[in-house]
């Protein structure tokens, strides 16, 4: 097999033709399907004779150009593209294909899954429907007829708005969509289907009224209300918070449950994995229904953020991922807790992030090259995307950012462009010089800022000093200065905030380093402070301060930023978890003890924010702190120092889980505290309190806190835990959705690697399992390699010898799937010598197969190199 190449950013050259309408006939059939496409074709290159075009998977039928079929002397197909001879200035060009959507197992393109017609196209799969321009940055009017059987697919779906339909010979019916404002293939889609639909409208600011519809399988129409509100919440927001109204007479979403990605913002046909759109309170948790919130905003606010303004290549993808997960964010932290949303998004920096840039598949936001750009939809394009797009809010301040938006948007409304684009209408707009700004675009790795502190009493003066540092990483060996904004608080040893001036004026919380090395003086400090340094998260970076237990206590009780609250009590724990590593022997101080008693009783802070305290660093996230360490070891302290923290505060912890119970039975309860009560009853399980486990789960009549019991059964290892995943699957054995979390909580449970192993296997033969879904594979597989240490990573290696069993099943099934869930195995430079070993024999016996799709294969070359 040869050895798939990369593309680099710096080649990318504009096409040498265009195409500005394309009509699509599309002939459904399972293994047949007809495409017939016409497209509209420029030549912008005068020097170019041959149109190239890109296309997989398919049969070539005929092609012909201004309505005369064209000789095959003057087309070529050979390793994916088609070859074109085409002399002419402009001309009309007719494709016909044929594929098969049925056997479509990779889910990219045109497929059919459980009865329904689905597309995914983003980021090159509409090469698999027909021959075309399949690049981010040749945009098309598309008008798209769709065709098929009325009895099995009375819903014919496409983009835009439907201009047409009727009735056909032999029982078939057909459907036209015409989408007015132009886009790139990647945004093309076709849903062709029966369901069950929910419909609504929003009427926008400027009083146009907006079909809302929303498609389900039969029998969930009751489950897809949560979905249809957040799609209002979200265009309403839209309009308040950026201006921004929606610009068709039509908004659907239709829900699948074969679906590789989360969603996909097509323009006005929005496809979703099922898990993203259906919930209610039996089946679905708390957290399900904020992640659905988010995640329909998402999409929507792709709208104006993707759709109307587009990548100029796919390098340039954090343009509109990190845009608008920023702006997804912002959305969810409006509607809900602002400091929940934001401690949520700081975890996936630190606990995923991060590792990513220490491991084989580092790179910047915007990439410099990729062989599968499937693997570029990652940690580091979307959040640490969303991070550098929240740095440029902190410089800017909402309103200096917000009129950067709208620069943006009225300079770059129907382009596709980049992500310098971005940041000079940001800086247009502004006045304020975002040069030294641009390298975080360029940079990857995560810089390290080291922090050091001195006070002078005699002057009333605390100055601290600031170094930057970046090291090499897989992709770039050579770092440079990034700048880096600098939120931050002094406090009094009273816990109340210290108003200190610079230069003659108070001082405003805000210092940018802009160089390796830094100084910030401080006047009017009047005693020793204690600094809170960093405060929301302010830069992706790993903060190297050193403060004592009692300072981290303090502001753990007085930050005036929840987020820096929640940051000191991370740092204890972390602390703690260190030192049980170090030194098994080791027990919880009285004041971090007395520390954690003091939120715990306090019930002025928001529930939810007491759950985040109480929560400890992820596994993945002490292992960053210590590359190199035992991984098991490191899960064995954090359970440790959960169980002292437990036996340490016991009636305190009883106490208040009892009283969140009590709230409950009032009829006041709501996420937060049930948030609140499910991390009490995991530290009690831990403790063995099988009876309050067992009592939550019979009484529970929601799924939050069905599922919260069962996880903390799980957790601990209770004895009842068995009885009660029993009964758990028993009742929800025919709902694919929910038996995702049963499969989850089998795959997770902390059992010795043979147990798991026992338990996952037979879990893999239960009827509800399916290797062609994605959501059944992310579900057991990926959650038993992603979130169980104890098995995964068991020093004998079974675990990863499991996956990479799996892996090779999925490469020929749905390598895009394959490649999501390998990645526990590519970061074994993150782990201890004998653990390397084993993960890097698994990833060389992956590298010798000799069908390895390009999806493993840049993943597995790269670990390897």
């Amino acid at each position: 097999m040869s050895q798939p190449t990369a593309r680099h950013r710096l080649d990318y050259a504009p096409s040498d033709f265009s195409i500005d309408t394309l009509n699509l006939i599309v002939r459904l059939d399972d293994h047949q399907t007809r495409i017939v496409a016409t497209s509209q074709v420029h030549r912008r290159n005068e020097a170019a004779t041959t149109l190239m075009l890109s296309g997989e998977s398919m049969s070539l039928l005929s092609v012909s150009i201004d309505g005369q079929p064209l000789p095959q002397s003057r087309y070529q197909v050979q390793d994916d593209q088609l070859t074109i001879e085409a002399d002419l200035p402009e001309f009309e060009l007719v494709i016909e294909t044929e594929i098969d959507p049925a056997n479509n197992t990779a889910l990219e393109g045109l497929y059919k899954s459980q009865g329904v017609f689905c597309t995914q196209c983003e980021a090159e799969g509409f090469r698999r429907i027909t021959y075309f321009l399949d690049r981010p940055d040749v945009l098309a009017r598309y008008t798209t007829r769709i065709e098929a059987p009325k009895a099995d697919y009375p819903y014919l779906l496409g983009n835009g708005n439907k201009i047409d339909s009727g009735e056909l010979e032999n029982g078939w019916h057909f459907a036209t969509w015409e989408d007015p404002f132009p886009k790139p293939s990647y945004l093309f889609a076709l849903v062709a289907g029966d369901f069950d639909r929910l419909d609504d409208h929003f009427v926008t600011r400027s009083g146009r009224r907006v079909e809302l519809q929303l498609f389900v399988d039969k029998g969930q129409e009751q489950r897809g209300h949560h979905a249809i509100a957040s799609l209002k919440a979200a265009m309403k927001w839209d309009e308040d918070r950026f201006g921004l109204e929606y610009d068709l007479d039509i908004y659907m979403v239709v829900a699948v449950d074969f679906f590789n990605m989360g969603a996909m913002e097509n323009k006005g046909l929005n496809v979703f994995n099922s898990k993203c759109v259906l919930a209610d309170g039996d089946s679905a948790t708390d957290a399900e229904f904020d992640r659905i919130e988010s995640i329909i905003g998402h999409e929507y606010f792709h709208n104006w953020t993707g759709n109307r303004i587009t990548c100029r290549d796919w390098f340039q993808l954090s343009l509109k991922e990190g845009l608008t997960v920023f702006r997804d964010q912002e959305f969810s932290s409006d509607l809900g807790s602002r400091a929940v949303n934001r401690i949520a998004a700081v975890k996936t920096i630190r606990g995923v992030q991060f590792a990513e840039d220490a491991g084989p598949m580092a790179h910047p936001i915007r990439p410099e090259k990729v062989i599968e750009m499937n693997n570029f939809y990652t940690v580091t394009v979307y959040d640490k995307g969303a991070e550098i797009i929240r740095m440029m809010h902190t410089l800017l301040g909402e309103d200096g950012f917000q009129k950067g938006m709208q620069c943006y948007v009225e300079r770059h409304d129907g382009q596709a462009v980049t992500c310098d684009d971005f940041v000079q209408a940001m800086e247009d707009a502004s006045g304020v010089d975002l040069t030294l700004f641009r390298r975080w675009y360029s940079q990857s790795g995560t810089p390290h800022l080291s922090v050091t502190e001195h006070y002078d009493a005699a002057k009333a003066q605390y100055t601290l000093m600031f170094r930057q540092h970046t090291a090499a990483t897989a992709d770039q060996a050579d770092k440079l200065p990034l700048h880096i904004p600098v939120k931050l608080e002094l406090l009094d040893s009273q816990g109340n905030a210290i108003a200190a001036m610079v230069d003659g004026q108070p001082f405003n919380g805000l210092y940018s380093l802009m160089e390796e090395q830094g100084t910030l003086v401080l006047d009017g400090v009047n005693e020793a402070p204690v600094a809170s340094l960093l405060q929301e998260f302010s830069a992706p970076v790993k903060l190297e301060f050193a403060q004592d237990e009692q300072a981290l206590c303090l502001l753990m009780a007085h930050a005036n930023n929840a987020v820096a609250r929640w940051d000191a009590a991370q740092s204890l724990l972390t602390g703690a978890i260190y030192s049980v590593f170090d030194n098994a022997d080791v027990s919880l101080s009285r004041s971090l003890v007395t520390a954690f008693e003091s939120v715990l009783v306090n019930e002025r802070v928001d529930a939810a924010l007491v759950a985040e305290l109480l929560n400890l660093p992820s596994v993945a996230t002490l292992l960053d702190g210590r590359p190199g360490s035992d991984v098991v070891k490191l899960y064995q302290a954090r359970v440790e120092i959960q169980r002292q923290l437990t036996r340490a505060l016991k009636p305190v912890i009883s106490s208040r889980y009892d009283a969140c119970q009590q709230q409950q039975k009032q009829g006041q309860a709501d996420a937060a505290i049930r948030s609140l009560k499910n991390t009490l009853l995991e530290l009690l399980a831990l403790d063995g309190d099988d009876e309050r486990v067992s009592r939550q789960f019979a009484e529970a009549d929601n799924m939050t806190d069905s599922l919260g019991a069962l996880t903390a059964a799980n957790r601990a290892l209770l004895p009842g835990r068995e009885d009660l995943m029993s009964r758990f699957e028993a009742r929800w054995h025919d709902d694919v959705l929910v038996m995702d979390k049963w499969f989850s909580q089998t795959a997770m449970a902390p059992q010795s690697v043979d147990k798991a192993l026992g338990a996952i296997e037979a879990a893999m033969s239960h009827p509800r399992f399916d290797m062609a879904n994605p959501n059944r594979v992310r579900a057991l597989i990926g959650a038993f390699a992603e979130a169980n240490p104890m098995a995964f990573h068991d020093v004998s290696g079974k675990g990863y010898t499991f996956l990479v069993e799996q892996l090779k099943t999925l490469n020929g099934i749905n390598p895009q799937c394959a490649a999501r869930i390998i990645t526990p195995l590519i970061g074994f430079k993150r782990h201890d010598a004998t653990r390397q070993q084993a993960m890097k024999a698994g990833l060389t016996e992956l590298m010798a197969m000799g069908d390895l799709s390009r999806d493993l294969y840049e993943k597995v070359s790269k670990s390897l190199s």
